[in-house]
């Protein structure tokens, strides 16, 4: 009997490790808590370069939520809750064009909470 998932137990190609780091970060847009997640659990430990971008996205992506409930909470946050998802969309496009281009992308600004 063969194993039905081709792929299982293989490493991933540095091509493989490349799309995913991108479709982590581009589909943290808008699916912004679960994708990272997802990616997190699924995809961490398959690569060194797979590994670290699912870590800065959930990194970053818990980063975000902290500072939203804060600015929520906060009577003078009420003013700045605009501020979050403009510079939560530009570090999204530039954290997949940096993957694309194969870098070791780290968000600024960014609660390092999940290590491994």
């Amino acid at each position: 009997m063969t194993d039905s998932n081709p792929y299982a137990g293989k490493d991933l190609t540095p091509e493989t490790e490349k799309l995913l780091a991108i479709l982590v970060h581009v589909l943290a847009i808008p699916f912004e808590f679960f994708a990272p997640v997802i990616g997190y659990f699924a995809l961490n430990g398959k690569g060194a370069f797979i590994s670290h971008h699912v870590r800065e996205s959930l990194n970053f992506g818990i980063t975000m939520l902290l500072v939203m409930v804060v600015l929520a909470i906060s009577i003078v946050g009420w003013l700045l809750l605009w501020v979050p998802p403009v510079y939560w969309f530009i570090m999204r496009v530039i954290a997949a064009i940096k993957a694309a281009q194969g870098e070791f992308y780290k968000y600024p600004l960014t609660l390092r909470l999940v290590t491994k």
